[in-house]
């Protein structure tokens, strides 16, 4: 009887090629991140459900994946708490763990931790999955890897204009034309504050980070049914209106002239962008006043990235935190990120046929054996190449040349060095070149070099 066998929705598996071209993409972002004096981290794939739980707002919190207690894990659940029908009174019996949602919190976790071990500013990154009980659609899994590069322990501007430089070296070695677009909390502060409404920022935030996905008449029902008044909403809208790209900063200074925050937040964008007329950033760069970032703890400026050549959600994303440390006990450290979404790129990369194709599998060269005699005969001789760091396999078993070629042709390896009984007795090693045919004999004493050469390897 047949078995459905399945893996959970929003999770993938992934072919050897698929790897390699993963990995070729933190790769790209790792040695981006060392470039810029980032040391790495990382964190366990669990955390105390207290340390994840009302991070991220209403909403996120209920995207994180709880992790039942081990053992009865409903002991402690009375008839009473069933009745209630209260999920998160009931959660709180059930389940003490749960999967991380993102490593933004985990990493405020562990600064507070490892305080006293730590140089601040302290510049980490880190690579690793996260999980969100999301809808899986495409460019959103359920299980995915986010790439994290964050500077704690400074307020400094600086370290904001750094990551905009992060952001357009890490695409444009992989060949992505995107656009990095920037807005600034404490501007959003102002929005609330003009329009009425100052205790409804996170309400505001949420609403209008979802534009993009249910249209501004949605954003204005949903704010209207989170309690703000629909003049207020209209006062909103018409802030939102866009100016020429000049005089933006100078009528949104009017817009906000009541509101002390709104003009901070202001100052501190346009001083981004005068950093950035010092360097050379190849990307778009451009402000967004209706950027949000629905993520609580984000306090200053906030980071979108956009590819411009395919139709996906953000590739690219962070902002500054000024307390994100203060929940677990240290006050008043400030940070900024970003975190690269590695599986939207990878969509993109693909869509775009942009992966190189010098990486379509890690065996360079394929030794074909003839029988008992070949193996002995080869061994030392694949040990060699592999020692001057060629990647090398020896078939396993004497099956038909054609068979082993098949397997050569298959898994994409360019040469292959035939031994048989004729090149055991001449000593002189066959080596085929798989993508045009061209054949050569070759002495054993010669073969490394040789297949050196012909791999352009120094």
């Amino acid at each position: 009887m047949a078995t459905n066998i399945a893996i959970p929705k929003g999770t993938r598996d992934f072919l050897p090629l698929e790897t390699l071209r993963r990995n070729y993409i933190f790769n790209t972002i790792q040695q981006v991140f060392q470039r810029y004096g980032f040391v790495q981290i990382e964190t366990p794939a669990m955390e105390n459900l207290s340390t994840l739980m009302g991070k991220y707002g209403e909403e996120g919190d209920k995207l994180i994946f709880k992790i039942l207690n081990s053992g009865d894990f409903i002991e402690n659940v009375k008839s009473t708490d069933i009745e209630t029908k209260s999920a998160k009174q009931i959660t709180s019996l059930i389940s003490e763990k749960a999967l991380r949602y993102d490593l933004t919190v985990p990493f405020a976790r562990y600064v507070v931790m490892h305080r006293n071990e730590i140089t601040f500013p302290f510049k980490r990154y880190q690579i690793q999955p996260v999980w969100r009980a999301d809808k899986p659609q495409k460019g959103r899994y359920r299980e995915f890897y986010q790439c994290d590069v964050d500077i704690i322990g400074s307020q400094s501007l600086l370290n904001e204009v750094e990551l905009i430089q992060i952001i357009d070296d890490v695409f444009s070695v992989l060949g992505i034309n995107v656009t990095i677009k920037i807005n600034n909390r404490k501007i959003l502060n102002g929005l609330a504050e003009a329009i009425g409404e100052p205790e409804k920022l996170t309400d505001i935030a949420v609403a209008i980070d979802k534009a993009d996905k249910i249209g501004w008449e949605n954003v204005k029902k949903e704010l209207i049914e989170k309690g703000l008044k629909e003049n207020s909403v209209l006062k909103l809208f018409d802030i939102f209106k866009n100016d020429s790209e000049n005089e933006i900063f100078n009528s949104l200074s009017k817009k906000l002239s009541s509101s002390e925050i709104g003009k901070n937040g202001i100052n501190e964008i346009q001083n981004v962008f005068n950093y950035l007329t010092h360097l050379k950033i190849k990307s778009k760069v451009e402000f967004d006043i209706t950027l949000a970032r629905g993520l609580n703890y984000y306090t200053g400026a906030i980071f979108e990235v956009k590819a411009n050549d395919v139709i996906i959600g953000s590739i690219c994303g962070g902002g500054r935190y000024d307390d994100l440390t203060g929940i677990f006990g240290l006050k008043d450290v400030s940070g900024v990120g970003i975190s690269f979404g590695a599986d939207r790129i990878y969509d993109v990369l693909n869509e775009l046929k942009l992966f190189p194709n010098n990486f379509a599998n890690s065996t360079q060269v394929l030794f074909a054996i003839s029988g008992e005699k070949a193996e002995e005969y080869c061994l030392p001789i694949v040990d060699e190449v592999r020692r001057v760091g060629i990647n090398a396999e020896l078939y396993p078993d004497a099956d038909k040349f054609k068979k082993q070629m098949s397997y050569a042709n298959n898994k994409n390896i360019p040469f292959v060095v035939i031994v048989g009984s004729d090149e055991i007795a001449s000593n002189m090693l066959t080596l085929k070149n798989m993508t045009n045919g061209e054949q050569l004999k070759v002495s054993k004493e010669n073969i490394t070099e040789t297949i050196k050469s012909k791999l352009n390897i120094k």
